[in-house]
């Protein structure tokens, strides 16, 4: 015994090395443990200071007429380590450059029988976890369809999520807040009307999915780097507490076509215990490709205004007349109907908007509405609906450019495709020439309705692969592009950084259609800003829709500050003042403070942050002293209290603070504001308080 003892024991100690692999964050707090069970399950398990947050998951992929599958029966073969921290400059930004640090582990898998390679690739990040599925390039795996993903994300506890039901073509849901367990309970009424929808589960929810555990933990489960891939949802056995992937299919129900070598995205869980790293955390970014465009010179933030509030709140129409049932393109003579005198898009109206946009330096003017086939757009599985160059009547192409052009400002393009997508590849070229031919340097498309060609979905392989090439194809032209109702962003804007913005989401249009939740906008930032700005469209001054709009009676959830301080909370490098001209009109003082505001920035600081609850950013302008803080509430009345430490120290500053008014209410009372003015410096410290739907804004600029 003696003798066989320790062969033993380095027997037994190679056999585990040969089934688990162990990885630690630089900086020690997060530990992952890969592991292949008996029957050759690939899992891992992840763990915070010690703190359980993924128990034992499965990994693998369930293939279409295949036995076998990429489930189990693996073998390790190799595994590889490294060690990467390198600083990047984005084209624009939170920040002026962002560290890119993490340790890598490389599982080479080999399935027994099959001999197929499958490689599952970590990275641990200090504020999370990034892997993915790598499938190089073998004789026994080419081409091969996806029945469905089995990732696994088994949760430690019951925690508390806010999540929007999974579907396979909106995002456009107000977001729910309860316990795991709960979510099955509430699908039903989370699901609220939408132009096209497909739930799949009483369990589904979607990404990016934000959670707090019992003991404090804050948990983001999302995916980065969404190429050539089904977008993911998340599925919850609502018995173990486990989510499991699930991709978005297609006609066939097919998850997806691969042909290797090829990578699946990659699939991230954030965990900290300070709500503010959630926010702060550039991992979707660093988990894609660096920038693919070699002269990005062009690719500017944009602040505008636009012809579209008008639209949305039923003021106005996007068609030219009521006259026709129906439209034929190039049949149709538009020369020869009444126009119904409330299209908004006309000239007159659109040299309004540009008028202001040049009095209050605004770089861009949005118009919808402008070209024709808005009489029949929707709802009538349409596939030739616009052709994207040939303007209404009361629409002067030609003259609209000229007279922007000689006040300095730009006009953006809007392409509505009524998600006929191949119509829209059709017209892609001769679109964005037209675009480049009459100064439009930006682009706002939508996919409004059901996917043509009929069956496909918003967020499967196919449509993602038509948005990532309406980018590629726009950035040929050094075109910006601003897509609505398409995939929520996975940080694709880093190698395509002319995606400048996306909706994808619940906007502001939905206050115009009932309303949003007040805390709505405390989520987002958790949730679906984590992969990509959003073109959340704020700035709204008047509440009542009904006082312009007397068959509206929608009412938007949110005072006056509350809107200027989503300049501040809701990144993004483009932004509306979506309200009308004579609504800013009123309240000039406060306009101020959208006419002051930066879009683009050297430095962000999270505050205070508790999702749901409230969100307080401060954030410097770029190649400028000046700072701009913003603060949203949620539901419930709350002292803001910050500190200005990230201040010069050897400045002083004039502060102009917009806040909620003492009687101020969303509901009742939402535009009462104060404005008062301080000089500030890195010792003062600021009380505030925030309305439920309120909140406030900081201009703070050095003194000269």
């Amino acid at each position: 015994m003696k003798n066989i003892m320790p062969y033993l024991i380095v027997l037994f100690a190679s056999m585990h090395l040969a089934h688990a692999q162990e990885l630690k964050s630089p900086s020690g707090d997060l530990t992952m443990h890969f592991e292949l069970l008996e029957n050759g399950t690939p899992t891992y398990k992840l763990a915070y200071k010690n703190k359980e947050v993924i128990k034992t998951s499965r990994l693998g992929l369930e293939l279409k007429d295949d036995e076998k599958s990429l489930l189990n029966d693996f073998k390790i073969t190799n595994t590889e380590t490294a060690t990467f921290n390198v600083s990047w400059t984005p084209v624009w930004g939170e920040v002026k450059t962002i560290q890119n640090h993490y340790n890598e582990l490389a599982v080479t898998l080999t399935q027994e029988d099959t001999e197929r390679v499958v490689i599952i690739r970590f990275r641990l990040f200090d504020e999370g976890l990034g892997f993915r599925y790598e499938f190089p390039e073998q004789k026994n795996l080419v081409y091969f369809t996806i029945k469905e993903e089995r990732t696994q994300f088994a949760m430690a506890g019951d925690h508390t999520a806010f999540w929007i039901p999974g579907d396979y073509d909106t995002q456009e849901y107000d977001y729910t807040e309860s316990k795991l367990s709960e979510i099955r309970g509430y699908s039903e009424g989370a699901v609220t009307a939408n132009l096209s929808q497909t739930s799949f589960s009483p369990t589904g929810v979607q990404t990016a999915l934000i959670m707090k555990t019992n003991d404090g933990l804050y948990i983001n489960l999302h995916e980065a780097a969404l190429i050539n891939y089904s977008c993911m949802h998340l599925n919850l056995d609502d018995e173990n507490l486990i989510f499991e992937s699930w991709l978005t299919p297609d006609s066939n129900g097919d998850k997806g076509y691969i042909q290797a070598p090829a990578t699946s995205p990659w699939r991230t869980v954030m965990v900290s215990d300070d709500a503010r790293d959630i926010l702060a955390s550039k991992i979707t970014y660093n988990l894609n490709e660096p920038c693919a465009i070699e002269d990005t010179s062009w690719i500017t933030p944009v602040k505008y205004v636009g012809v579209w509030w008008e639209m949305i709140t039923g003021k106005g129409s996007w068609h030219y007349t009521d006259d026709l049932p129906s439209v034929q393109l190039g049949v149709t003579d538009y020369s020869k109907v009444s126009p119904n005198k409330t299209h908004s898009a006309n000239t007159e109206n659109v040299k309004k908007y540009i008028d202001f946009a040049a009095e209050h330096g605004f770089d861009a003017v949005l118009v919808e509405g402008w070209n024709e086939g808005w009489e029949d757009w929707f709802g009538h599985s349409k596939d030739y609906v616009f052709d994207f160059v040939t303007p209404y009547p009361d629409f002067d192409v030609e003259g609209i450019h000229a007279y922007a052009k000689s006040k300095g400002v730009e006009m953006m393009m809007h392409h509505e495709t009524s998600a006929s997508v191949r119509n829209y590849e059709r017209h892609m070229d001769q679109a964005y020439q037209f675009m480049n031919a009459h100064g439009y340097k930006s682009v706002k498309s939508g996919y409004v309705g059901d996917i043509l060609p009929r069956g496909e979905n918003h967020y499967n392989q196919w449509i993602v692969n038509h948005y990532q090439y309406a980018l590629e194809k726009a950035a040929d032209y050094k075109i910006m592009v601003n897509a609505h109702e398409a995939v929520r962003p996975t940080g694709v804007a880093r190698t395509y950084p002319n995606l400048i913005g996306n909706e994808s989401a619940r906007g502001t249009e939905y206050q115009a259609f009932g309303g949003s939740k007040p805390n709505h906008v405390t989520i987002l930032p958790f949730t679906r800003l984590i992969g990509g700005p959003m073109d959340y469209t704020p700035g709204i001054f008047e509440m009542d829709i009904s006082k312009f709009s007397p068959n509206n009676n929608s009412h938007v959830n949110s005072t006056i500050a509350n809107q200027l301080a989503l300049y501040v909370t809701m990144y993004s490098p483009l932004q509306m003042a979506a309200d009308f001209p004579e609504h800013y009109e009123q309240f000039m003082d406060a306009f101020q403070f959208i006419k002051d505001v930066a879009i683009d920035w050297d430095d962000s600081i999270y505050l205070e942050a508790e999702p749901g609850q409230y969100i307080t950013v401060a954030r410097k302008e770029k190649g400028s002293s000046n700072w701009f803080v913003g603060n949203v509430n949620g539901n419930t009345k709350r002292t803001s209290k910050i500190s200005l430490d990230f201040l010069d120290k050897d400045k002083t500053y004039n502060a102009i603070i917009y806040a909620d008014a003492k009687d101020a209410d969303y509901k009742t009372n939402p535009q009462a504001y104060k404005i008062t003015k301080q000089k500030v410096n890195h010792k003062t410290k600021l009380s505030q308080i925030s309305v439920a739907g309120g909140g406030y804004a900081i201009s703070i600029m050095e003194m000269k």
